[in-house]
């Protein structure tokens, strides 16, 4: 495929989300926006733009666009709101954070050094200011002040970790994946408050384990 057909590709993807999706156009429009062909291995470019999970090595998947489509809506997110993205894999997700909040408003964290490596080389040759941090998310961006919202794209055993809730500002939001004893996952965004964290379940779901 060429620059063009995969742009024809990428339209029809919209148009389908669209169709499905009870997300804003702001989401949609960021989704047509990123090459996700550029993000995928070789081999599995020419699937590029089938909403589905795609293999990226080391154990690790490319969300399916619906996927990345719901979870960023959840976020609701504007320009200039600032994000810490725990699991970068290829850089996807955060690129299409990025077309939302602006240049230099996302922070990524990757536990698998080469896919960090790999997505921070990526992201810059795609035109995108995103900050990629190799190593456990829990100790990222620690020197940052708290961020508008987290997007969370592995599973943790369990709730969202303390020390990730506790990078989020009063009135953030954090959407993650979280597992079970009996190893399902559900979808949930979390709203910090000054009381407490507001909790909303938003259905089941299959992500990698968070490491």
């Amino acid at each position: 495929m060429d620059d063009t057909e995969y742009a024809r590709a990428r339209r029809d993807l919209v148009a389908d989300l669209r169709r499905r999706l009870d997300v804003s156009e702001t989401v949609l429009s960021a989704i047509e926006a990123v090459p996700r062909h550029a993000f995928v291995p070789e081999p599995q470019r020419q699937n590029a733009y089938e909403d589905r999970p795609l293999p990226i090595g080391h154990d690790q998947t490319i969300s399916a666009p619906h996927m990345v489509a719901i979870m960023t809506d959840l976020l609701d997110l504007g320009p200039g709101d600032r994000v810490f993205e725990v699991g970068t894999g290829c850089g996807y997700h955060a690129a299409v954070l990025a077309e939302i909040v602006g240049p230099g408003n996302v922070f990524t964290a990757e536990y698998v050094p080469k896919l960090a490596e790999a997505a921070r080389d990526r992201l810059d040759r795609l035109g995108y200011d995103v900050t990629v941090y190799a190593g456990d998310a829990r100790e990222a961006f620690r020197e940052e002040p708290p961020f508008a919202a987290a997007s969370v794209t592995c599973a943790p055993d369990g709730d969202v970790p303390e020390s990730i809730v506790d990078r989020v500002e009063i009135g953030g939001r954090i959407v993650a994946p979280v597992g079970d004893e009996t190893g399902r996952q559900r979808l949930v965004r979390l709203t910090v408050r000054d009381d407490g964290i507001e909790r909303e379940d938003h259905g089941g779901v299959r992500f990698v384990p968070m490491r």
